[in-house]
């Protein structure tokens, strides 16, 4: 019934030398959960876990620094001799399937209909397996966006996916245990709020109650150093840095 939580990739808006893009996988409850598929992230998974026993894949959004090693995965499970025993659910935004779709040059993505099964996110969704619990948040970005809580043995992991500030950000993270957070901005440009300064995301951990900050998906104005001190500093609890093959109890 424990819940880890191990870092794929925390890179933004491309993959680095030892950094792949945002990708995470979460355990808990039974089940093993590939959240977010930035580039990179498809062989790191292959580090700690058979990709062929993964339960879901959940993508917060379709910017390619958090989906596009689904394209990797479709070779794997396709033709590289990872085929799972039966279809892998994709929890993703509306038109997921049709991209990968069209990079094969298909109308449609039912030639992959046995090795994934895509399930179109909305804002409350929520998706059950064994005792682990995916709910889903709608946030603040540029694209149709979600946050995820995942729930499993009395323990919550929030992520925020891309988001700028927003109360639903805030109410995702509420008492979580773990909150892993962008922090990829050093400030806002006039007029745009879709991710979020260090500060920002100290100010939501804190005003949502969780018990500890994680902070990944620092963009290329900033060092992830330095984005964990000030989003420390915000925040006032216990704060680390995202890294790739970090593991961490929720």
């Amino acid at each position: 019934m424990s819940l880890t939580l191990t870092v794929l990739g925390t890179a933004s808006p491309h993959p680095r030398p030892d950094r792949p893009c945002s990708g995470y996988l979460l355990r808990g409850g039974g089940a093993e959960v590939w959240v977010d598929a930035g580039p990179g992230t498809f062989a790191e998974l292959q580090r700690h876990t058979d990709p062929a026993r993964l339960t879901a894949v959940w993508i917060s959004h379709l910017h390619a620094d958090h989906c596009a090693d689904l394209l990797s995965a479709v070779y794997g499970l396709a033709y590289g001799g990872l085929t799972p025993p039966a279809p892998v659910p994709v929890y993703a935004p509306a038109g997921c399937a049709q991209r990968l779709a069209g990079f094969f040059g298909r109308p449609d993505a039912d030639f992959l209909k046995g090795i994934l099964d895509f399930r179109t996110l909305h804002d409350g969704h929520l998706a059950h397996h064994g005792e682990l619990v995916l709910t889903t948040r709608a946030v603040d970005h540029d694209v149709e966006a979600y946050g995820l809580r995942a729930e499993a043995g009395g323990r919550v992991l929030a992520y925020s996916g891309d988001s700028g500030p927003c109360p639903r950000l805030t109410e995702l993270a509420r008492d979580a245990d773990l909150f892993l957070c962008e922090a990829d901005i050093d400030e806002h440009r006039e007029g745009e709020q879709v991710h979020l300064t260090p500060e920002d995301t100290g100010t939501t951990a804190r005003r949502a109650g969780a018990r500890e900050l994680l902070v990944t998906h620092v963009g290329p104005t900033l060092t992830p150093e330095e984005a964990t001190a000030r989003a420390a500093s915000a925040f006032g609890g216990p704060t680390a840095t995202a890294h790739p093959g970090l593991t961490r109890s929720v």
